[in-house]
């Protein structure tokens, strides 16, 4: 059945990319859609970055220099209508790590396999409030913590899917998306066949916007994991005394059906500016079902929540309680940014209850229109989590120059 159902999806996205590579010659006699696609537009994202691992275990140290190129060509629109394709590769200049994909055993990991593949291949529509998407394609929601591109990574995750969205009036918005694919960071070895649906409903009030969300998502295989999430989500901004202030706060229910488990997220966070200093404090909990199941969040930009380490990119069955703080500005013309977090479980055990702690900091500038460089380091401490030998000392480094064209 899997290979059936994946054989589709590839006949389906093999369809629509020949579509967009053939429509020049197929339709050249008509002189506005030769013009659409000619008169497109031609981009190419490099980024070559450096990243170390260190981890307080058995493994050894990992290096990795990669270089990721991206090139990206979207047509005009034509009645409605344009299309994109977009080519990447990633290659591996110091290949002393774990990719992740069953490369490089021993040394801890570092999830960038080497690849080349078809990023995006997509046709597009838009007309009026009606926009839609068919092919292969990145989709994001909200801030990404249940559906996102995992842009961090240098395969980033897209979908094979069809995507519709409806501006009901200037406040509200609907979303939909149905997922047949998820193509996810590690070239193709792990890719996922999915029968998901997305439906995501926002309106916009003085205050802030309000959310509501339905991720129903399937794996396409015997046995594969049923996930429902439904949630609610507001976030806004005010000015209190000159100073701008955020906040948000999320609650959401999830039902595996699979695992017939159930648990709860809840977040909230606040922000302000302190004499030019940005400072944010919040608190995020994914949920356990006794001890026996964390919330899960598969579709997400992981890298982006509970810690740039990524010590909990799977939630533990005891669930995770993440509070944090993060102060940042501006210097030297670049941003910076330091970020605090303490974990703790949900339903906590006699072997499980602290789960230790992280800074975080970052720098990032600007070097002119085309380049920008950044430096990051996390360094999360287990605490007594390391008694029990589930999660141990670690400390990663990044490095990096991107380049946009």
């Amino acid at each position: 059945m899997k290979a059936k159902n994946m054989n589709k999806t590839n006949f389906a996205l093999s369809l629509v990319t020949a579509a967009i590579l053939s429509a020049p010659s197929a339709f050249a006699a008509d002189s506005d859609l030769a013009s659409a696609i000619t008169d497109g537009t031609l981009s190419a994202n490099l980024n070559l970055r450096y990243e170390a691992v260190d981890q307080d275990n058995a493994l050894k140290n990992a290096d990795a220099l990669t270089l990721r190129t991206r090139i990206n060509y979207t047509t005009g629109m034509f009645k409605g209508f344009s299309a994109a394709v977009e080519l990447e590769n990633s290659t591996s200049l110091v290949d002393d790590y774990n990719d992740a994909t069953g490369e490089g055993a021993g040394y801890s990991v570092i999830a960038d396999p080497d690849h080349t593949e078809l990023d995006q291949a997509y046709i597009a529509y838009k007309e009026g409030k009606l926009t839609g998407k068919l092919g292969r394609q990145v989709i994001t929601m909200d801030n990404h913590r249940f559906v996102g591109h995992v842009g961090w990574r240098q395969d980033r995750q897209t979908f094979d899917a069809l995507t519709l969205g409806y501006q009901l009036n200037e406040a509200t918005k609907v979303s939909y998306a149905y997922l047949a694919k998820r193509n996810r960071i590690f070239s193709d070895e792990k890719d996922v066949d999915a029968k998901d649906h997305l439906l995501n409903i926002s309106h916009k009030t003085k205050a802030g916007t309000i959310t509501g969300y339905a991720y129903l998502l399937e794996e396409d295989k015997t046995g594969g994991a049923e996930i429902n999430t439904l949630g609610v989500r507001y976030a806004g901004a005010t000015t209190i005394k000159e100073n701008k202030v955020t906040y948000s706060a999320e609650f959401a229910r999830q039902d595996n059906d699979t695992a017939d488990k159930s648990a709860n997220y809840f977040a909230v966070e606040a922000g302000t500016s302190i004499k030019k200093i940005n400072v944010k404090v919040g608190y995020e909990l994914l949920g356990s079902d006794d001890g026996e199941y964390g919330f899960a969040t598969p579709l997400a930009t992981l890298h982006k929540f509970n810690g740039w380490a990524d010590q909990f990119l799977g939630t533990p069955a005891q669930g995770l309680q993440d509070i944090y703080v993060s102060v940042g500005g501006k210097l030297a013309g670049g941003s910076w940014k330091i970020v605090a977090h303490d974990f703790a479980a949900d339903d906590s055990t006699n072997a499980i209850d602290d789960l230790g702690s992280e800074i975080d900091v970052v720098y990032a500038k600007a070097i002119n229109k085309t380049f920008k460089a950044g430096i990051k380091y996390a360094a999360y401490n287990a605490s007594d989590y390391n008694d029990d030998l589930v999660k141990v000392d670690a400390d990663k480094l990044w490095v990096w120059l991107e380049a946009k064209f």
